[in-house]
C-alpha cells in the first residue's frame, strides 16, 4: 500500500514584493528546457497523452510520465526548476504568478507552483530573493522519502506534524525517526545529494540562458 506522504504533493511558493497594492494572478505553463527518452503528457482522467517536445506547454491539470531511462526538465515558474527521472509521474496541479497591473517585464510579486508525484523521483531546484532549496523527492508503493540538499523545506505525512529538514538531511515515511537523519549516515541519501548537487550546479549555470526563452 503506498504511504500518503504529502500525497506527494510538493508546494513552492515565494512572496517577491512587499507593497498593499493588489497585483493581477494569472496562470502560467511549464516550458520544457530538456527530454530524454519517451516522456508523454496529457490528461490522465482521458487517457489523452501525446509525446513531450521542447515545445510543449504543460498547463494545469496535465500529467507528465516518463518511460524508463526517460527524464524531462522543466521550467515550472521563473526560478523554479525540476527534473522528473524515469519511471515516473507527476500532475501540475497549479502554476501561478501574480504581476503588479498589467507589466510584462518585471512587477512580479509572488509565485507558486503545486505537483503531485504519484511515482518515481523528482528534483527541484527553487530560488527565492536571499536563497537557494534544492531538493529531492522519491516515492514508491512502500516508502517516500525527501531530501534535502540546501536550504530547508517543510514536509509532513498525512495528520501528522510538519518535519522541518535542513540541508544534509532526509526523512523517510514510514520511518522509526520522528525526525531527519543526516545523509552522511545512509548510502542512498548520499547518492540523492550527490546527484542532486549535480543537477543544481547545471541549472545555476545555465538559468542566465534559459531564462531568455522562458515566456513569463
Amino acid at each position: 500500500m503506498r504511504f500518503p506522504a504529502l500525497a506527494i504533493l510538493v508546494v513552492l511558493c515565494c512572496g517577491l514584493a512587499t507593497g498593499c497594492s493588489k497585483g493581477i494572478s494569472r496562470e502560467t505553463a511549464a516550458t520544457v528546457l530538456s527530454v530524454k527518452g519517451t516522456v508523454a503528457f496529457g490528461s490522465a482522467e482521458q487517457n489523452n497523452f501525446q509525446l513531450v517536445t521542447l515545445k510543449s506547454r504543460i498547463h494545469d491539470g496535465n500529467t507528465v510520465r516518463t518511460r524508463d531511462g526517460a527524464s524531462i526538465e522543466l521550467a515550472l515558474i521563473p526560478a523554479a526548476f525540476a527534473q522528473v527521472s524515469g519511471n515516473s509521474e507527476i500532475k501540475i496541479e497549479q502554476l501561478r504568478i501574480v504581476k503588479d497591473g498589467n507589466q510584462t517585464d518585471g512587477g512580479m510579486r509572488d509565485r507558486s507552483a503545486r505537483i503531485q508525484l504519484s511515482q518515481g523521483k523528482i528534483t527541484v531546484l527553487f530560488s527565492s530573493a536571499d536563497s537557494d532549496c534544492l531538493f529531492r523527492v522519491l516515492t514508491d508503493d512502500t516508502t517516500t522519502r525527501i531530501t534535502c540538499v540546501r536550504g530547508k523545506i517543510y514536509a509532513s505525512a498525512g495528520a501528522q506534524p510538519p518535519v522541518t529538514i535542513g540541508a544534509g538531511y532526509f526523512q523517510q515515511w514510514p520511518s522509526t525517526h520522528p525526525e531527519p537523519v543526516a545523509a552522511a549516515d545512509d548510502e542512498t541519501a548520499q547518492i540523492d545529494i550527490t546527484d542532486s548537487l549535480e543537477i543544481g550546479n547545471r541549472w545555476r549555470e545555465l538559468r542566465a540562458g534559459w531564462q531568455n526563452r522562458l515566456p513569463f
